[in-house]
Formats: C-alpha cells, sequence, structure tokens
C-alpha cells in the first residue's frame, strides 16, 4: 500500500472534529495528521503539517471563505458546509476550492472526494453542477446539457454515471461528448478536465457577475 493521503481539519466543533477524525482513520488509505480549532490558527497549522488535503469548515469562529485562496496555495481544499447554498458552494470553487461536502452527506461521500481531489479532479453535489453548468454554458458558447457533462465529467463520474444522472443513454453521453471536444478543441476526458478546473466552468464568468 501507497503512502496515506495526509489530512487536516480544519473545524471548530470539537465533537464533529473527533468524530470526523475516527471515521477517516478507518481508512488506510487517509491519514489524519493535524486539527484547526480555529481559523487564525489555520496556516500554522499547516506549515506545521503539510498534507493533500484540508477539510474547511465555512463558519468557524468566523466565516473562512476569503481565506481559501491562501489556503488552496498552500493544500488541496475541500469545503465542508451545513449550508445548502449552491452560491456559497460556487464562490468557494471560484476561489480556489477544489470540492464542496455539506455534512448531510454521508461520511462515504466525503472519502470519494477526497480520493476524487488527490486524483486531480474537482467534486461537487448536483446542485452546484448546475449552477456552474447554467453560468458556464453561457460563457463558454456550450448548451447547458453539454455543460452539465463537463461538470460531471470534470467530478470524476464515468459515461454510465452521467448517464443516469442526466437521465439520458449512454450513448447521448458519448455524443454530447465528442461534440464538446470539438467546440473546445479538446482530446480526451482528461484534457476536458484540465480545462473544467482552469476554467472552473466558473472562473470564466466575472467574479461580480
Amino acid at each position: 500500500m501507497g503512502t496515506p493521503i495526509r489530512i487536516v481539519i480544519a473545524d471548530d466543533h470539537v465533537l464533529f472534529r473527533q468524530a470526523l477524525m475516527s471515521l477517516l482513520l478507518l481508512q488506510p488509505d487517509l491519514a489524519v495528521i493535524g486539527e484547526a480549532p480555529t481559523a487564525d490558527e489555520l496556516r500554522s497549522v499547516l506549515t506545521a503539517n503539510p498534507c493533500e488535503i484540508l477539510l474547511l469548515d465555512l463558519q468557524m469562529d468566523r466565516w473562512t471563505m476569503n481565506d481559501i485562496p491562501d489556503l488552496a496555495r498552500m493544500t488541496r481544499v475541500i469545503v465542508l458546509t451545513a449550508s445548502e447554498s449552491a452560491q456559497n458552494g460556487v464562490r468557494a470553487l471560484r476561489l480556489g476550492a477544489r470540492a464542496i461536502v455539506q455534512k448531510r452527506f454521508a461520511v462515504e461521500t466525503l472519502m470519494t472526494a477526497i480520493r476524487t481531489v488527490v486524483g486531480g479532479m474537482v467534486w461537487m453535489p448536483p446542485e452546484v453542477q448546475t449552477h456552474f453548468a447554467q453560468e458556464g454554458a453561457v460563457a463558454s458558447q456550450l448548451t447547458v446539457r453539454e455543460a452539465e457533462i463537463v461538470c460531471s465529467v470534470a467530478s470524476g463520474m464515468r459515461n454510465a454515471e452521467v448517464a443516469r444522472r442526466l437521465s439520458i443513454t449512454e450513448s447521448t453521453v458519448k455524443t454530447h461528448l465528442n461534440n464538446i471536444f470539438q467546440k473546445l478543441g479538446l482530446r480526451d476526458r482528461l484534457e476536458l478536465t484540465h480545462y473544467a478546473i482552469r476554467t472552473g466552468l466558473a472562473q470564466i464568468i466575472d467574479a461580480d457577475r
């Protein structure tokens, strides 16, 4: 087995941190190496504990949304939030987060997000994907359905999973992907994922829009 994925948890609720740590440590490929109970301790904790993933609660002793750009330069940021707001998720991704996981989701979803992000992709819940798709379609001249597929592929979904999510056939997904590759001048899914990460289907939208 390879080196475990090193994780730092930033959350001001000690019971939540301890419970999450216990669940993550059950996974042989994950290792929680640090905790940050306050927003102001984050940078020093990350400096002392270099890691692949920071699990960041947006609502700590203060709102941490605006800390994301600096934190994203130190590690990959996965936002944990109790909020159902797609707008908050979109903004966090625009600022540099690599995944949004709502706290109501099962821990298996969080572990999927962690492994997806370490694999070089982004992860987001369906409502955030839809928000990106609607805005991204306008900005990139993709159709809304094509933008939904780009978001899904960047989130690590295979064609069959995209088809199930969008209630279309797998052959239709393949047709859309071929059209997307032609429109964007891309060759394969890897280049498409890099495009989605680079532009976010969000960074192509003016942040003030």
